[in-house]
């Protein structure tokens, strides 16, 4: 392609002199000048020849001519015109059309191709001539061959170079790269979590790419070890109870009349309830969120919690305040939320428990739980809500409790677009506070007509 592009453009300037030469020739036979004194470059061979094919004038030195139609290099005098001795007369023409043609001509004993161009013109006397001039195709075809033996034994040095170079640049900026894959080759048949890849000192996508790909191996050895110790704590609280009840059963076996009834059925439902619990905590671990398009009425989840605990808690609950507000979510998953919130109040209140369920100025609904225990330390106020986690003083007390309640209760409430945050109660004791978004009208609507609450019966109802 760019010695088509050289070739062409020589050509064109052997076109262009080929024709100013002629053109000149032209001119002057136009305004004219005759024919024996014609003014024409003796490097460059020139015919005139008119319209009878007669050669009428030539260059000096031409010896040889081919490609003008006709190879005639000694003009033939055919006398004067009629007014050809005067020099008078109207000015000729010169035509506007340019011929070009390839040919050859000798030029002062020197053999050449040439390329011609011709052009028609019309003498002072009315002859009609046409106008052969050309210019040597040597420059252009040497300048080609140059070309051509300079890329053929410098383009593949080129090549090399370009191609070393290439390698080079993909080398070192790929090395990163390989370092990544090896460690992370490494990490896997090392199964060593704990590793990271190396990380270049440049912050471009490579960069980037390493930090990522340590963020994630981070989260991922997290991820493990929070598993690890899940299958640790759930085997843990697991024995306990299986120990027990296996302790009762087989002394009821070998002596019936010393068989504890109650308390392996204690048991049996302190293994049913942690059994439930491990099943939701993998449940909402494997991404399990509310179905799409489901509703519920924390107040109505709140008063049948009420109901159904009656009569059975530790300690009274009271509840300040149950506000109609919907919120989108199972119901299902957030009365456990309540109730489990509830459970922990009960094991932990002196003498009472608080509940109220409103609207905050944002329009969120709020679920309350308070009592008037010993509270939470607020350096451990986060920590409660981890897995198997239990204060000191709750195992103390606890008669019963695994350390899931308040793990399943923050998991359900961020997998419903909320919150749950431990706070000091106005009783003394600690405040759990529930807070998620509001749906439908309820988003913006006020308190009840009063400021009344609506009663448990009718919260059971879901028409208050």
């Amino acid at each position: 392609m760019m010695i088509q592009t050289l070739r062409d453009n020589l050509i064109e300037q052997v076109d262009l002199q080929a024709e100013n030469a002629a053109r000149n020739v032209a001119v002057q036979l136009a305004t004219g000048a005759p024919f024996d004194d014609l003014d024409m470059d003796a490097t460059l061979p020139v015919q005139v020849v008119d319209r009878e094919g007669r050669v009428r004038a030539v260059s000096v030195g031409l010896q040889g001519i081919r490609g003008t139609g006709t190879d005639v290099v000694s003009p033939v005098y055919w006398g004067p015109e009629p007014e050809e001795e005067t020099g008078v007369g109207e000015p000729g023409e010169v035509g506007s059309r340019v011929l070009l043609l390839d040919g050859a001509a000798m030029v002062n004993g020197v053999v050449g191709d040439y390329r011609f161009a011709a052009i028609g013109a019309e003498t002072v006397n009315d002859v009609d001539v046409t106008v052969f001039a050309g210019a040597p195709l040597e420059i252009e075809r040497t300048a080609v061959a140059t070309v051509r033996s300079s890329l053929m034994v410098g383009f593949p040095a080129l090549l090399a170079v370009v191609a070393g170079v290439t390698w080079l640049v993909t080398f070192w900026s790929l090395r990163p790269v390989e370092a990544i894959r090896r460690e992370m080759a490494a990490i896997t048949r090392s199964e060593d979590l704990s590793r990271r890849v190396p990380e270049p000192g440049e912050r471009d996508e490579i960069g980037r790419l390493a930090v990522t790909t340590n963020e994630t191996l981070a989260a991922l050895e997290a991820s493990v070890e929070r598993q690890r110790r899940f299958v640790a704590d759930a085997s843990h609280e697991l024995r306990s109870p299986i120990a027990s009840l296996r302790t009762q059963l087989e002394v009821g076996e070998a002596h019936p009349e010393l068989l504890d009834v109650s308390g392996a059925v204690q048991d049996t439902v302190r293994l049913q309830g942690l059994a439930a619990d491990l099943l939701l905590l993998a449940r909402l671990d494997a991404g399990e969120g509310p179905a799409p398009g489901g509703t519920a009425e924390p107040a109505s989840l709140a008063a049948e919690e009420l109901a159904r605990r009656e009569g059975r808690g530790r300690v009274p609950v009271t509840a300040a305040r149950l506000e109609t507000v919907t919120v989108a979510g199972s119901a299902g998953q957030l009365g456990r939320v309540i109730g489990n919130l509830l459970d922990n109040a009960d094991r932990h209140a002196a003498e009472r428990v608080r509940l109220s369920v409103g609207r905050d100025d944002t329009g969120h609904a709020v679920v309350e739980v308070a009592d008037d225990g010993s509270g939470v330390p607020e350096e451990q106020r986060e920590r409660i809500f981890e897995r198997f986690v239990r204060l000191d003083e709750a195992r103390a007390r606890d008669d019963g409790g695994a350390g899931l309640g308040l793990a399943i209760a923050r998991d359900v409430a961020e997998r419903h677009g909320g919150t749950l945050t431990v706070h000091d109660a106005p009783e003394g004791g600690a405040l759990f506070r529930l807070r998620l978004p509001a749906v439908g009208e309820d988003a913006d609507a006020g308190t009840t007509a009063g400021g009344r609450a609506p009663s448990a019966a009718r919260a059971r109802r879901g028409d208050g």
